[in-house]
């Protein structure tokens, strides 16, 4: 009988969630965006070397960096005024490749704010919304590497909207290098919009259905920084973010896993994650994430709460942040502790 009350008590939980009794509204219902990046059939039926290119839906990372060191300087350049969709796209090939080509596609779209000189647009996918990942540093020789991963309402269009800042992967990403000071070539952050975020806090949101997509995607993202020479990597992610974290955790060889403002991670414990990356948890008060149920019945919610004691995560002080969105907000201690461990200084 008490089980019973407990299942009774999860489904009107969970209800709550969708229904938007529990804070959360409607949103619309999303495709996400899977497989090789757009003109890989091109590519890989593209003969001009003499070889095989590396199939971009099957190649891993490593194959792919191997690839482009056997090539010269000159039939890489050829590749990026080839196929610059697929270069800016392709875990494993060379950072300054992909900044190349995907200032060439950006050209003539939307988002050619985005290739404005000195950004460096580590991918770019016109699919669906759009998607945009950028380096903040110098990813080739930094000692430290974080990656921000967002939450719900984010793409290529609101990457780096001036409002609410905070709240967007751009920002987070700023913010953040900036707060690591000292010797800005020994860090470098990726504000990663990788994946196909839910609108709205409704369906996709309760659901792990695209948080499921984003983390196959953002595991080959840290495989193809292995291939490339960094280390392994510093997450922080944000909201919907931390569940796309959760399902990449026992993938993405990090160093360590920070989520923030997060509705779960779909693990009991952070032991269940499968992963030997440290864990670290921020949750204001004010937060209206804090409204949100912390439980997983029929595919919905994500269960328990990282910023809970029990659930096993380091506590990251929130007592300056504000709201959802207002953990990277210079001068909050969670941003003082990000930062410390971006720059690897918190054993």
């Amino acid at each position: 009988m008490r089980r019973y009350r407990r299942t009774l008590i999860a489904v009107a939980l969970t209800t709550a969630v969708v229904t938007g009794t529990a804070g959360w509204v409607s949103g619309d219902v999303q495709q996400a965006v899977t497989g090789p990046p757009p003109g890989s059939s091109a590519w890989v039926a593209d003969a001009s070397l003499g070889r095989k290119l590396p199939d971009p839906a099957t190649a891993a990372p490593a194959e792919v960096a191997a690839f482009f060191r056997s090539l010269g300087k000159d039939a890489q350049q050829d590749l990026v005024r080839r196929h610059p969709l697929v270069v800016g796209n392709l875990d494993g090939a060379p950072v300054a490749l992909r900044y190349q080509a995907n200032a060439r596609a950006l050209h003539g779209t939307p988002y050619e704010h985005l290739a404005r000189p000195g950004r460096r647009i580590l991918a770019f996918d016109p699919r669906g919304r759009g998607q945009v990942a950028e380096v903040y540093g110098n990813l080739e020789r930094a000692r430290q590497v974080s990656v921000v991963v967002p939450g719900s309402d984010i793409d290529a269009g609101t990457f780096d909207r001036t409002s609410d800042p905070y709240g967007t992967p751009a920002g987070m990403a700023t913010s953040l290098r900036a707060a690591t000071g000292g010797d800005r070539s020994r860090t470098a952050v990726i504000a990663w919009a990788g994946y196909t975020t839910p609108v709205g806090v409704g369906l996709d949101a309760a659901s792990g259905d695209l948080a499921e997509a984003g983390a196959g995607r953002l595991a080959r993202l840290t495989q193809g920084l292995k291939a490339t020479g960094s280390p392994s990597p510093s997450l922080f992610c944000h909201s919907y973010g931390s569940v796309v974290c959760g399902l990449a955790a026992s993938e993405v060889n990090a160093s360590d896993i920070v989520v923030l403002g997060s509705p779960g991670m779909r693990a009991d414990r952070a032991r269940d994650l499968g992963t030997s990356a440290r864990l670290w948890a921020a949750k204001d008060s004010a937060d209206w994430i804090s409204k949100v149920p912390h439980v997983e019945f029929a595919g919905l919610g994500h269960g328990n709460d990282p910023a809970d004691p029990a659930f096993g995560a380091r506590r990251v002080p929130t007592e300056k942040a504000h709201g959802h969105t207002g953990y990277f907000a210079p001068g909050t201690d969670s941003l003082r502790t990000f930062a410390a461990i971006a720059r690897g200084d918190v054993r």
